[in-house]
């Protein structure tokens, strides 16, 4: 058996690594190929080209790289005509993946889509292009199968796969004690992942810690540095803030670093998600480049009166939210200061975000990999 995946970014690359462990436990001689990160090529699989290169976000800053993009889906699809494989998985990266599936498919290819598009958030119309492009579907969240069934796609929900990985209980204790930390009031700050979020929000969660550090003597806030190139920048908007000496940087690991927190400051994503699942009280802060703001905006693409997963999977909203102008350091420490006041409350949402993490350990690694095989066999 012969898979070829295309996985996008440090997530795509997690995610694609457990689906190719979980296959290798079937079929122990298939070849995986592909756009592979560490994770997978750790596994086994043959890497065409690395996944980082197709990290890119937003809706105009992608457009220097569409050329180079174009050309390298171009030699993946002649490539795989070449020599077809059984399946092939494109894992997240839909503006990427959903055209190469469509012209696969075209040739006889079975195509499978690992992780919705957000067609529940905006660009709806993508689901007739999901539709094109992908025989199956493989969804993390819960409600998007019904989404998919009202378009007659083939969707199944097969959890989420930090679900099944996060501790069911962290233990912040020994968090700290690992981390040296012995503060009694511990926040988690994560300001990103990609150079132009930490740029437009760090120096202002930086503002916001001083702002903290001046009300509640003795907090000490965690960064967990998302790559090596970022710590630089981080250490500067610290600085000048002239907060650094309340601040412990650490490189990676933002999952001990949640747990070691009280609550969790962060950039809206991924880490949100995340946080919750870790049982963590999080506010979350997102500023976009100013023009994907003002096109978003202008065109009315964004269809969600909450931006967090986490406020899109409980039945009310637990993370408050400061999106664009909104998130301004005076609004964002009282947030944080009024959690840290009210244990109760972030005791309730702790249990609130149990119940979450429940619903999504599915066991996806294996689902996905039951579903990728039984198309395979069909």
């Amino acid at each position: 058996m012969k898979i070829g995946l295309v996985a996008g970014e440090a997530s795509g690359d997690l995610l694609g690594a457990g689906l190719v462990q979980a296959l290798r436990e079937r079929v122990p001689d298939a070849i995986f190929e592909g756009v592979a990160g560490p994770a997978m090529v750790a596994t086994g699989c043959d890497q065409w080209e690395p996944a980082e290169s197709l990290a890119v976000m937003g809706l105009v800053e992608p457009l220097a790289h569409i050329p180079r993009l174009l050309r390298l889906r171009k030699s993946l699809f002649n490539r795989w005509q070449a020599s077809p494989p059984d399946v092939f998985v494109g894992i997240d990266a839909p503006d990427f993946n959903l055209g190469l599936e469509k012209k696969l498919r075209r040739i006889g290819i079975r195509t499978v889509h690992y992780v919705s598009p957000s067609v529940w958030a905006w660009r709806p119309g993508r689901i007739q292009t999901v539709k094109e492009a992908a025989d199956r579907v493989l969804c993390i969240l819960p409600f998007e199968t019904r989404l998919y069934d009202e378009y007659g796609v083939d969707a199944v929900f097969v959890g989420h796969p930090k679900a099944d990985s996060v501790p069911a209980r962290p233990d912040a204790n020994s968090a700290r004690q690992a981390f040296g930390i012995d503060a009694n009031e511990v926040v988690a700050v994560l300001p990103g992942s990609r150079r132009g979020e930490v740029g437009r929000l760090g120096a202002i969660l930086a503002e916001t810690a001083k702002q903290l550090a001046a009300m509640r003597p003795g907090i000490l806030f965690v960064t967990p540095v998302a790559t090596p190139a970022l710590r630089p920048l981080i250490e500067e908007q610290l600085q000048d803030a002239g907060v650094a000496d309340s601040f412990l940087l650490i490189d990676g690991n933002s999952e001990s670093a949640m747990v070691a927190a009280d609550l969790v400051l962060l950039a809206s994503g991924t880490a949100a998600l995340e946080a919750a699942l870790l049982g963590r009280p999080t506010i979350a802060a997102y500023r976009l480049a100013p023009l994907t703001y003002a096109i978003i905006k202008g065109m009315r693409l964004l269809k969600l009166t909450h931006y967090t997963l986490p406020n899109l999977l409980t039945e009310t909203p637990l993370v408050p939210e400061f999106m664009q102008r909104d998130a301004k350091p005076s609004a964002l420490a009282a947030a944080v200061a009024d959690l840290l006041d009210n244990p109760e409350r972030r005791r309730f949402i702790s249990r609130e975000f149990a119940k979450l993490r429940n619903e999504l350990a599915l066991g996806a690694d294996q689902r996905a990999a039951d579903s990728v095989f039984e198309l395979a066999q069909s």
